[in-house]
């Protein structure tokens, strides 16, 4: 029996690193897809092509959107490049300017977000989702970049997993929006659009840090204490 025990922990490891890729391959193709369909109507500087109603009382509002949208989208195709070990392992210095670089869009993102959420159409829940939102934003960003600075490379991994979740909100509101709007068109049609947008913001936020503290649990936690059970036995 103890003979198929090392078999059988290296066929869980390469089972859990299969799932993994497939995990990584799919959030990195859906980030990218949503930063190329988002970002691009905030680039031609003109406002009829913004994706997001805006207010015709705020001459500065489509500008925090672009503000908003081009360091937003930035984050979210660098974020799954911090997740690949074999890229910190092989070349940490890349891995270190590119995370500069997304703490810098997270910023530069979050301080046009405050404004643009200030003035949004979507309604006063809406602006409490986003405001939350840019809270925990900076919050989880600079947890992760005081522990990195501080050597705790664990710590930093837990906080950046949690930061991510929150860029990631930009995919899963989208997606949420989709799934709405098909309910609207077939199920509930008499579903209004701004419940839709309102449980979709919202659903973006929690359930992305619920699957990011579910994430940590499995991806972090539980392989450290796999590993002080295997030395202390």
């Amino acid at each position: 029996m103890s003979a198929l025990e090392p078999g059988a922990a290296v066929s869980a490891r390469a089972n859990r690193r299969r799932w993994w890729w497939v995990l990584w391959g799919l959030m990195a193709v859906c980030a990218i897809g949503i930063a190329a369909y988002a970002v691009p109507p905030y680039l031609t500087g003109n406002e009829a092509d913004s994706s997001v109603p805006i207010d015709p009382d705020v001459a500065l509002h489509y500008l925090s959107l672009s503000v908003h949208a081009v360091p937003g989208g930035l984050a979210l195709i660098l974020g799954p490049l911090q997740f690949m070990s074999r890229l910190r392992a092989r070349r940490p210095k890349l891995h270190r300017v590119t995370g500069r670089i997304y703490m810098i869009c997270i910023l530069v993102a979050s301080g046009a977000a405050v404004f643009a959420a200030t003035f949004s159409l979507g309604g006063f829940s809406v602006q409490i989702a986003f405001y939350l939102l840019v809270v925990g934003w900076l919050y989880t960003v600079t947890k992760a970049y005081l522990s990195i600075r501080r050597g705790d490379v664990q710590l930093h991994r837990i906080w950046l997993i949690r930061n991510y979740a929150l860029t990631f909100a930009a995919v899963t509101l989208r997606v949420y929006l989709l799934v709405g709007l098909q309910l609207k068109s077939g199920v509930f049609p008499g579903l209004p659009f701004e419940e839709i947008y309102n449980a979709s913001v919202w659903a973006s936020i929690l359930v992305n840090l619920a699957v990011a503290e579910f994430f940590i649990i499995q991806r972090t936690l539980a392989p450290l204490a796999r590993r002080q059970t295997a030395t202390t036995a």
